[in-house]
């Protein structure tokens, strides 16, 4: 199921490796574009992929950045319950 834009979402690591991001944080899926389909060897199928708008400026694992927003792959977004600005 897709996320609809103004979705609150926590951006997660992956639990393999130390990326895609510096850090876990907090944004809102954009309504820049609607959500794409991952097209890459190593995506889940269906995947989608969103544009996200951070609460913050992120860096990402290779220190590029600072980030406003970006497209993030649905497998690090967590959804963010509203009455929890912590994301926990």
């Amino acid at each position: 199921m897709a996320l609809p834009a103004g979705a609150r979402v926590r951006v997660v690591k992956d639990p393999d490796w130390d990326g895609p991001w510096r850090r876990e944080f907090l944004g809102v899926v954009g309504d820049l574009a609607a959500p794409e389909l991952v097209r890459h060897y190593q995506a889940r199928p269906d995947e989608l992929m969103y544009w996200v708008r951070f609460d913050e400026p992120e860096f990402d694992h290779t220190d590029d950045g600072p980030y406003r927003k970006a497209q993030i792959w649905g497998r690090y977004l967590q959804l963010v319950a509203e009455r929890d600005g912590s994301g926990r």
